[in-house]
């Protein structure tokens, strides 16, 4: 898997069943300005995969708050997409989500972010976080039978917008509001001295 973060993230224009059920032509380059939260998973119709998208929704406008858009992507087609999204959650569907979800038919996407399980010919849970200037800032990769923190993602959100702002450096298991650290070593020995364990 190669490494992204620091880097600019993989652009890619692909086929997306969008909030309101239409399909339309999505460009990874078009959210610039925003923050991106790009999570791939397995399979539609699946087992863990629409905990993480029911959950994604519904932490949606934690996200929105943040100016960030959330984006999922699979192997399937943008049709079995739309199949899923119309079969109600409690035989087996995952409703109205309220953000794209793409089709990565041909799984260039995946091969291209390093989640593609090329013998399985399905994604690995990979989640990137993208700048506003479309640089990686954050990739995640979870094995197929382990979902991933939706949490975790909006906290690491919130420590890279506060570093952006405030230049200051987030330590383990900051939380918006907390202290940060300035990234000098004096900064760290005050931090540590201020918050013994």
């Amino acid at each position: 898997m190669c490494v992204l973060v620091t880097r600019e993230a993989p652009d890619f224009t692909a086929q997306a069943v969008m909030p309101n059920n239409t399909f339309a032509e999505l460009k990874l380059s078009s959210y610039r300005g925003k923050y991106v939260v790009l999570f791939f998973y397995p399979l539609d119709f699946t087992f863990v995969c629409p905990s993480e998208i029911v959950a994604f929704d519904a932490a949606l406008t934690k996200f929105e708050e943040r100016n960030a858009q959330v984006l999922g992507v699979s192997v399937d087609s943008h049709y079995t997409h739309l199949a899923w999204k119309n079969t109600p959650r409690d035989q087996g569907g995952i409703g109205p989500i309220k953000y794209p979800l793409i089709a990565d038919l041909n799984k260039q996407i995946s091969n291209d972010y390093g989640v593609l399980l090329e013998q399985e010919g399905v994604a690995l849970r990979g989640l990137f976080l993208i700048d506003q200037e479309g640089k990686v800032r954050q990739a995640r990769v979870n094995d197929v039978p382990i979902g991933r923190s939706v949490d975790e993602s909006w906290r690491v959100l919130d420590a890279l917008q506060f570093h952006e702002k405030n230049g200051d450096v987030c330590p383990a298991n900051w939380h918006k509001g907390e202290d940060a650290m300035k990234p000098t070593a004096d900064g760290v020995a005050t931090y540590l001295a201020k918050h013994k364990a």
